[in-house]
């Protein structure tokens, strides 16, 4: 996936699985695949509905997913503190632990004989037979292990025997497989998010009213940042929306980073007073000025080969460029020079890869001031294939480079010359984008 790519995940109005999952279909994941998902997770007869609907005069995307009896899970009833009777105007869901109610998003509940339960054992376990790739697959397991382990703690049970009502079940393991696996349909695996809004007041359960946030909301949420409330009352962050938060997230967005789309994910109400959604960013960290962190090292016992591998490992951990060259080394041995640039905050991962992916033994690190051109990627579809072209702003007009490796796939595939391709796309870009700058570096590369 790409790691230049980034999501913001912002629940200034609390966050829950279903929320997130409309986000992602409203930032371009597609709809087909969020509908087969139940069928891959063994449950071919529920149904995921999809739908745009209005909070508060913002156009969002609600997700709901349907057994095949027509059961859903449905928001928590909202207690003010000033009424004995419950509010229907804000909340996302609530499963009293101790009561035989099934309610929503991840709340989980004490296995006990009565009603069909599945464990968090079982959920795992149908999470691994499923068709998924390994990062989800990891996420997705650890987020179960981490919701039984929070309930089991403030219950003061196993992990084991926590468990939910059917309901409840499957549709935590859509929200959390597919909120999961969303990033990965959109290519992203750098995400982050901004502060998480808890809501207050209370909640009814079968045996009275608890607190907001939920106990094992707020066990999972230790070490998040919390944002302040604003206008929103009742539960705000379901212990679901909580957990992606912690298997997803790096924590806080980068300083300084460029939007380039952005979509609403709808709770299950819609109260007058603000809009009950998630927002969420697609963009690209800014790196045009600021701080550089640069690397390099000598390398004489390293075959040839294996430097183009370490480039692209140097990239994926987040180097932001890569220069090789030979150089003379101690006693007439031929030898490698590699140097690099990062950001501050990826310097330690990039370490990490060249001494992982080299054979070298110390880094030399300095740190000094990094100052490019502001840069965008779009995209050209030729003969049914996406080109990325990168586009720098520079002071005499914008220049056009497409991706080489895509331009290379397109000619390959069209069976013509690459040099004619990257032309016809550089004529795309200039219709597209309306470039001013005619004798583009590309051009001049050619």
């Amino acid at each position: 996936m790409d790691q230049h790519r980034i999501a913001i995940i912002d629940p200034a109005a609390g966050i829950s699985g279903d929320m997130l999952l409309g986000a992602l279909i409203g930032v371009g994941a597609r709809p087909e695949w969020l509908v087969d998902l139940p069928g891959r997770l063994g449950f071919p007869e529920v149904r995921v509905v999809i739908e745009t609907v209005e909070r508060c005069g913002l156009a969002a995307t609600k997700v709901t997913v349907t057994l095949p009896d027509g059961a859903v899970e449905h928001p928590a009833e909202v207690v003010h503190a000033h009424h004995s009777h419950a509010s229907h105007d804000h909340s996302h869901a609530h499963t009293d632990v101790a009561s035989g109610q099934a309610e929503a998003h991840g709340h989980l509940q004490i296995s006990n004989p009565h009603g069909s339960h599945r464990h968090i054992g079982e959920l795992i376990d149908l999470v691994q037979r499923a068709r998924l790739s390994r990062w989800v697959e990891t996420r997705a397991v650890e987020a179960f292990r981490l919701l039984g382990e929070a309930e089991g703690r403030v219950h003061g049970v196993s992990a084991e025997e926590v468990g939910l009502h059917e309901v409840g079940a499957v549709d935590a393991l859509v929200d959390i497989v597919g909120a999961i696996e969303g990033f990965e349909q959109l290519g992203i695996e750098a995400i982050y998010h901004r502060p998480v809004a808890l809501g207050d007041g209370w909640v009814r359960a079968a045996h009275g009213v608890i607190p907001i946030p939920a106990p094992a909301t707020a066990a999972l949420l230790e070490g998040l940042e919390i944002a302040p409330n604003g206008p929103v009352t009742g539960e705000a962050t379901t212990p679901t929306g909580a957990v992606l938060l912690r298997v997803l997230s790096r924590g806080a967005p980068p300083a300084r980073w460029r939007a380039s789309g952005s979509g609403w994910g709808a709770g299950g109400r819609n109260p007058a007073g603000y809009p009950n959604a998630l927002r969420l960013f697609l963009g690209e960290a800014v790196s045009e000025a600021g701080e550089a962190v640069m690397l390099a090292t000598d390398i004489d016992d390293l075959n040839p080969e294996y430097l183009e591998p370490l480039r692209e490992a140097l990239m994926t951990a987040g180097a932001l460029d890569v220069q090789i060259w030979a150089t003379q080394m101690k006693k007439g041995r031929t030898g490698f020079r590699l140097e690099l640039v990062t950001t501050e905050a990826e310097a330690s991962a990039v370490t990490e890869a060249l001494f992982r992916h080299s054979t070298t033994a110390g880094v030399r690190r300095w740190r000094g001031e990094r100052v490019t051109l502001p840069r965008h990627e779009i995209q050209i579809v030729m003969d049914g294939m996406a080109v990325r072209v990168k586009i720098v702003d520079a002071p005499g007009g914008s220049r056009a480079k497409p991706e080489f490796d895509d331009v290379m796939a397109l000619a390959r595939k069209l069976n013509r010359p690459v040099r004619d391709v990257a032309m016809e796309i550089r004529r795309r870009v200039d219709d597209v984008a309306g470039l001013r700058d005619r004798d583009s570096s590309l051009n001049k590369e050619q």
